[in-house]
């Protein structure tokens, strides 16, 4: 059979380890698939860094723009990363007619109305396995598995950094920049965390888990996004006395007319799936219309678990391309004259429930003070709790509240502010309870 030709372009952790399975998972790739696959080029900018693999002759070269051009290669694996030349690259490949191959979520998330657009009006195929939640198989499940069903919403952690972090302040009650620090000493996180502790990774892949599950133009600027540099150990343990454990959470709900789409620190139950997946972990749960819940877990990070994701679907379009069957899954899991703009609801639309943490002066009236406010506003207080005294005089409160809406929520701390005797910024943290519709 006539060998299916290969250009890797970006040679760094992930693109190391799909070298790694492409040569040394050679003959069980083969005997699965049938099909040899060649490694023709592995483009890479630095050629010193020993990456313990071998490479045959005129294999290993320090220019992508090559592996675009080559008329040889069938498809390209794109692994830079970034949102410039990853793009440049891309779109050349497809306008080349190569089939594409792709982890890079920012990529996608900024340019993927463009790149969709310009592989379907080419004909190539595009697959992004590895672009969300790692070895996970979120892409497939919602673009094939999940075909006949009405996504109703889907909530995930998708961050190993923030998910890493957030477990050690909870397991050691540790502050957040140690947590942070301890990550970076583990590789678990970058020099620079701001895209991690940020939630914009997390953004990147949530926007194009809508475009799957709603047949949506990727929105990325829609999206609510909120990091989770300013939670402490006191609200993890005030989270824990109340039942709860706090996760960075992407967070989707159909509306019909339009979706939820959000990215912030959340509190769950104890008893949610989700709030048992620890460590670098990403998970996700998907409600659909007949399966009802769904629940995927895995590596979302790391060399060889992301590799994995690429390779399947490398072997996925080689197989499209024996087959002659290019096309035959629409890039996005829905015809491409049936993809529409659906808004993105904005944040103070939503109805959730919510924890409050105000730092207050201890002084007699000030707990009335605060629940009139937050009555006068709509907002029904579920539960009060006050613990510990601050040398400064000052206490924390800690209020959850039944379900109310995000904007009465923010007129309401808007005026708490405002008081003489709230002595530091208000914590809200939102509540996603298991009775809350979808």
């Amino acid at each position: 059979m006539q060998p299916v030709q290969l250009g890797l372009m970006g040679c760094g952790t992930v693109g190391t380890g799909v070298a790694r399975l492409l040569i040394h998972q050679q003959g069980i790739i083969q005997q699965r698939t049938g099909i040899p696959l060649v490694l023709r080029y592995v483009a890479d900018i630095d050629r010193s860094t020993d990456r313990g693999v071998s490479f045959a002759p005129g294999v290993f070269i320090d220019d992508a723009w090559r592996v675009v051009n080559d008329p040889q290669v069938d498809i390209v694996i794109e692994m830079i990363g970034g949102t410039t030349l990853a793009r440049d690259l891309v779109l050349a490949a497809i306008q080349k007619g190569k089939h594409v191959v792709t982890a890079n979520k920012a990529l996608l998330a900024t340019h993927g109305n463009e790149i969709f657009k310009a592989a379907a009006a080419a004909g190539v195929d595009l697959a992004f396995e590895a672009s969300v939640g790692g070895c996970m198989p979120i892409v497939k499940t919602l673009r094939e598995a999940l075909v006949g069903n009405s996504i109703q919403g889907m909530t995930g952690i998708l961050n190993g950094t923030c998910n890493y972090i957030l477990s050690k302040i909870t397991e050691e009650g540790i502050a957040f920049a140690t947590a942070l620090a301890q990550a970076q000493a583990g590789g678990y996180a970058e020099a620079d965390p701001t895209l991690d502790i940020g939630g914009f990774d997390t953004a990147h892949k949530l926007a194009i888990l809508l475009a799957l599950a709603y047949g949506t133009q990727i929105d990325y600027d829609g999206i609510y996004i909120e990091g989770i540099s300013a939670i402490t150990p006191l609200d993890i343990q005030f989270a824990a006395d109340f039942g709860y454990r706090i996760k960075l959470l992407a967070i989707s709900k159909n509306r019909g007319a339009s979706v939820e789409a959000r990215v912030h620190p959340a509190m769950i139950p104890l008893d949610n799936i989700l709030s048992n997946v620890n460590g670098t972990l990403n998970a996700i749960t998907v409600n659909g219309h007949a399966v009802q819940d769904l629940f995927l877990s895995g590596r979302g990070a790391g060399m060889m678990p992301t590799a994995s994701a690429v390779l399947s679907d490398i072997v996925d379009l080689a197989r499209n391309l024996r087959h002659g069957a290019v096309g035959r899954v629409p890039l996005t899991g829905c015809q491409p004259d049936q993809i529409r703009a659906t808004p993105v609801m904005p944040v103070t639309e939503i109805v959730t429930h919510y924890y409050f943490r105000f730092t207050v002066e201890d002084k007699p009236g000030v707990l009335a003070t605060i629940a009139g406010i937050l009555g006068q506003n709509g907002i029904s207080i579920k539960s009060v709790q006050q613990k510990g005294r601050k040398t400064d005089g000052h206490v924390p409160i800690v209020m959850l509240t039944h379900r109310a809406k995000e904007s009465d929520v923010r007129k309401a701390l808007d005026q708490i502010r405002g008081l003489g005797v709230v002595g530091a910024e208000p914590m809200l943290i939102r509540i996603e309870e298991s009775d809350q519709e979808h």
